[in-house]
């Protein structure tokens, strides 16, 4: 007895223009996202002559090293650096602690007044502290100067807070039940059960501590001035003032030669964020979907 090929489904001629438009303008909107990190990496490796020698740049004419090589033997470069890391890893640290404990007392059900607290936390995204009364609260802790000034502040996010908390409310119960009949206290149900099943929501949300912490420039220009706490936003900063003020005072070969260097110290800052994505991004959809189902 043959069997009865399937029979193919005629696509419309108005669907398919739908879908070549589709393409073409999602190749072109690609295309606009990934050149400007194109041209910053083609610039970094590129000589003074072949950075001058036209406006777009798609590919080094003339490779050079010079600066890579600056901004590797820049001190300033490498004590910014360690103080972004300790940022990072540190804040990123608190930041984890102080929201899963928080989003998992949040998700009982049986908890008096969990509306409440849920309204509380929710209400901060709405109406903030403001700046001018949060950097007063920052200097009367004697938090000035200090890199704990882009930690403690932003111990928790709201955001992040609740897609951990619709997270653990997906969770079955019996699982919780289980492991309190056994004895099991609810610091240990949540750290030997509930975390260990939680990796895609917890990757999720560290991804995002760990990119605001490493991208934060507006708590660092706010709360540090002194130069040996610049974490590496500040000094990226720094290295822009410093050749439009070459350029301004008649120093045109130091700005050209400084494009190179700045694009070189660019590439420096961002390459952490674009190491640990290809490892996360495995995690990052599911926790993003399952954190968005319960309300």
């Amino acid at each position: 007895m043959s069997r009865e090929k399937p029979k193919k489904i005629k696509v419309s001629v108005g669907s398919r223009i739908f879908d070549t438009v589709n393409l073409i303008f999602l190749i072109l909107l690609g295309l606009t996202t990934f050149y400007p990190f194109w041209d910053c990496l083609v610039v970094s490796f590129s000589s003074l002559k072949s950075y001058l020698a036209t406006n777009i740049h798609l590919w080094p004419d003339e490779w050079s090293f010079e600066g890579y090589a600056y901004m590797l033997k820049s001190f300033d470069l490498w004590r910014s650096y360690a103080n972004s890391i300790f940022i990072t890893v540190v804040g990123t640290l608190i930041n984890m602690l102080i929201t899963t404990m928080a989003a998992y007392v949040l998700s009982k059900k049986d908890l008096k007044g969990q509306r409440f607290f849920m309204f509380l936390a929710v209400f901060t995204m709405m109406f903030t502290g403001g700046i001018i009364p949060t950097y007063i609260v920052v200097k009367d802790l004697h938090l000035m100067n200090s890199l704990w000034a882009m930690i403690l502040p932003s111990a928790v996010n709201t955001y992040n807070l609740i897609i951990l908390r619709n997270f653990f409310l997906e969770l079955p119960m019996e699982l919780e039940e289980a492991a309190l009949l056994d004895g099991c206290t609810e610091i240990g149900v949540l750290f030997r059960i509930m975390l260990p099943i939680s990796k895609p929501a917890l990757t999720t949300v560290t991804l995002f501590y760990a990119v605001d912490h490493w991208n934060d420039f507006f708590s660092a220009i706010m709360y540090i001035n002194k130069k040996e706490a610049w974490p590496l936003q500040l000094f990226l900063r720094s290295l822009l003032f410093q050749n439009d003020a070459a350029y301004s005072s008649g120093g045109e070969s130091l700005f050209l030669l400084g494009q190179p260097m700045k694009m070189a110290a660019v590439m420096l800052a961002i390459i952490p964020i674009m190491c640990a994505y290809p490892f996360f991004q495995k995690y990052f959809t599911a926790g993003m979907t399952a954190g968005a189902v319960k309300g």
